[in-house]
């Protein structure tokens, strides 16, 4: 029994009747175990690539009866590094590593081991760390259209730990402020299709129902349908500047004044092109309007750890106004323990990483982000060029720099597993099936554009002339986009997580 040909069946059927005879079916003692079995068969090719050093490293699963020698350690991690530095430093890995220069990651590790003990929690002991963040912050909000927000109102936001802790703060935010001055109990908020993941799983967290819209033909989302979409309800209209999966920019200026008209939040996720698109502006690429020179846009996401090229860990919520940031913190007066309170969902933070994001922004500057910003587009230009000379391939939408393609006569996924063969990790993406390369600086250095364009050429050339080979992630992606039992892809990502923390 092929229980994946099945469920493949239930296609024409409603969503909600699909999920339904889901739960049914998995109440079946032998129906879940073919689909365990099955599931499992599709992950056991990963377990190499994801457990590499099972065979090579010794395996702690518990606690060693003495203590390592330093010396040992370090020579384990050290050998570690070296094996996966190479992928990502000559450029085969797509976004991850964003700077990577070596005296760039030098200089962040001194700062970071300077301030390795420190702990923003403890504002007496580190005022230092206060001060990175305030001004981290602060510059921030400065290059985002602090300066010419129409109605004056002060920009204010926190640092957090990356993108998706920013944007489920921005929604709890959003939730907490409506129930206070709108009586919503039972907010909504409206998200393009093609808004980041994070959106849906502050819908799960805090319970707001995820009202999805669609995108238009070229990627954007559709203001008509985000229009329909809001009722007495919604509490924040969403978009992505750029979003992640296709690089486009939705229609910010539209969105902010729909927002504005209903005195709802307006929130732009900028965690990917918040470090790009102010330099791409001012050296004259055409960027839609996304910051706070918007009235209605009221809350911004922005990495620092991606384009801000700060060490991983650290993103900036920005906000327009005192009032809207003050429903993101938590306090509490009566405990035992003492006054408590945080402005971000964590206690302890590490002081180091707020360091190391202030020090590279006042190291690199709007010279060095300018530069870095004209060297990723030039480069990006050159690798759209050639994808769109590639006859069986076709670019989606208007990129600037995160470069989506499919093919409408190839298997996509295929091509994304020949592409893995020679070296490259690239991001396979589904709805519609296709795959993308995000440039970083890391693409600009000599000679990797080409590498990619004459890779990517023998990619396509080897799956026009040669039989699917068995495993890879070309099954996995394929079932992803096209089975019709959402709950059993679930399933098969909770597996693949399962896998990930198997000593």
């Amino acid at each position: 029994m092929d229980i994946m040909k099945l469920v493949n069946k239930l296609a024409w059927l409603p969503p909600r009747w699909v999920a339904t005879l889901e739960r049914q079916l998995k109440k079946v003692p032998a129906v879940q175990t073919q689909i365990d079995k099955e599931m499992t068969h599709l992950l056991d090719g990963l377990s190499d690539s994801l457990k590499p050093y099972q065979r090579t490293f010794e395996t702690f699963a518990r606690l060693p009866a003495q203590g390592q020698a330093r010396a040992a350690i370090l020579s384990d991690l050290q050998a570690m590094q070296e094996q996966e530095q190479k992928r990502w430093q000559d450029g085969y890995a797509s976004g991850a590593v964003y700077h990577g220069d070596s005296e760039h990651i030098a200089f962040l590790n001194q700062v970071y081991a300077l301030h390795s003990q420190s702990n923003p929690l403890h504002a007496d002991l580190w005022p230092s760390a206060a001060k990175f963040e305030a001004e981290i912050v602060s510059m921030t909000a400065h290059m985002l259209g602090a300066d010419h927000s129409p109605n004056r109102d002060a920009i204010v936001g926190t640092l957090s730990s990356g993108g998706t802790e920013s944007i489920l703060l921005a929604m709890k935010s959003y939730r907490d402020w409506a129930r206070a001055h709108k009586g919503i109990t039972q907010p909504e908020m409206v998200v393009p299709v093609t808004a980041h993941a994070a959106f849906e799983k502050a819908a799960h967290y805090f319970n707001i129902k995820l009202v999805r819209i669609p995108v238009t033909a070229d990627f954007q989302a559709d203001v008509a349908a985000a229009s329909r979409a809001i009722n007495r309800h919604t509490i924040v209209l969403v978009g992505s500047a750029p979003s992640f999966p296709h690089g486009v920019i939705d229609p910010m200026p539209a969105l902010s004044a729909l927002a504005q008209a209903h005195d709802i939040g307006c929130h732009t996720d900028a965690c990917l092109g918040g470090f790009v698109l102010p330099w791409a502006e001012k050296l004259g690429y055409p960027v839609t309007p996304f910051d706070f020179r918007l009235p209605g846009v009221t809350s911004i996401s922005v990495d620092t750890h991606k384009y801000g090229y700060a060490a991983k860990g650290t993103s900036v919520i920005l906000y327009r106004g005192q009032a809207l940031r003050h429903y993101q913190y938590y306090t509490t007066t009566d405990w035992p323990g003492g006054l408590y309170f945080s402005p971000t969902f964590a206690g302890s933070r590490p002081g180091a990483l707020s360091a190391a994001c202030w020090a590279a922004l006042v190291s690199i500057g709007e010279a060095g982000y300018l530069d870095a910003t004209r060297r990723i587009l030039q480069t990006a230009a050159l690798i759209r060029q050639g994808i769109e000379r590639l006859p069986e391939l076709r670019l989606l939408g208007d990129p600037l720099w995160v470069l989506a393609f499919t093919s409408d006569t190839l298997d996509i996924y295929r091509i994304l597993d020949a592409m893995t063969a020679r070296g490259w990790s690239l991001n396979g993406l589904h709805k519609p099936a296709c795959i993308h390369l995000c440039v970083t600086l890391r693409h600009t250095q000599p000679g990797v554009a080409n590498r990619f364009l004459t890779d990517l050429r023998a990619a396509v050339a080897q799956v026009k002339d040669q039989p699917a080979p068995a495993g890879g992630m070309a099954p996995i992606y394929g079932l992803a986009a096209t089975l019709p039992v959402r709950g059993l892809v679930g399933d098969m990502l909770k597996q693949y997580m399962d896998l990930l923390y198997k000593p």
